[in-house]
């Protein structure tokens, strides 16, 4: 009798992430649910993680983890990418690369992706994995996005969207006028033990206007400013 232990079921478990977290946190559009079941989160994780990469948990991207690096949880992930509703001619400024799965699930709903990550030794394995992953729309660029008032990612600007991928204590100004008139900024914001996911709308007449439509809890992006006089 054979005493093999049996391959895990990464399918099984994307179609019960699916189910079980995602369309029970209110994400509906079919879009990104279809991502969700395209784009392959396993192989965006540390191989000791692979087995937990679809539970309803952030992920450590280091063993030992270090300055909270981690994946997102799936469905924090998901709504993310539903309150954003990107269109495929949107260029997108993400801050935190990570992985790399953030990225690539940006790069399938639109145009071109700009990722900063501060980490080198995760910069260069979000590549590895985009790469694998046949994403070719994604610059990954190591720098401190917070530097110099965010000069590491003026190249690229005016941005249709930008997308903390990890907390902040409030939007920095500076970042918001990287924004394009009628483009939008998701960050979470505030202090633990409750964040709150927040949507940063320019508008025509060049003021902005901020939602919070849900709360969350995330690990601190490096380096951002602390407090200023800008408040929502």
């Amino acid at each position: 009798m054979s005493t093999a232990t049996p391959a895990f079921d990464f399918e099984q478990a994307r179609f019960n992430m699916i189910e079980q977290q995602i369309r029970p946190w209110e994400v509906l559009d079919a879009r990104v649910l279809e991502l969700l079941g395209q784009v392959k989160r396993e192989q965006f994780v540390p191989a000791a993680y692979r087995a937990l990469a679809l539970a309803d948990m952030e992920i450590p991207l280091s063993t030992p983890a270090r300055d909270g690096a981690c994946l997102l949880a799936p469905k924090v992930e998901a709504r993310t990418l539903q309150d954003l509703a990107l269109t495929p001619t949107d260029r997108v400024l993400e801050i935190g690369t990570g992985s790399g799965h953030m990225a690539a699930l940006l790069s399938r709903l639109c145009a071109q992706v700009l990722t900063v990550e501060i980490d080198p030794a995760l910069a260069e394995q979000a590549r590895a994995h985009l790469a694998q992953a046949g994403v070719t729309n994604v610059e990954v660029r190591t720098a401190d996005a917070a530097a110099h008032h965010f000069a590491a990612c003026a190249s690229g600007a005016p941005y249709d969207a930008i997308v903390l991928s990890g907390s902040v204590t409030e939007v920095p100004g500076d970042l918001l006028d990287l924004l394009k008139v009628g483009g939008r900024l998701f960050a979470i914001v505030g202090q633990e033990p409750v964040m709150r996911a927040t949507l940063v709308r320019r508008t025509a007449q060049g003021s902005f206007h901020s939602e919070q439509p849900w709360d969350t809890v995330a690990p601190r992006l490096q380096h951002f400013p602390q407090p200023s006089e800008f408040r929502f």
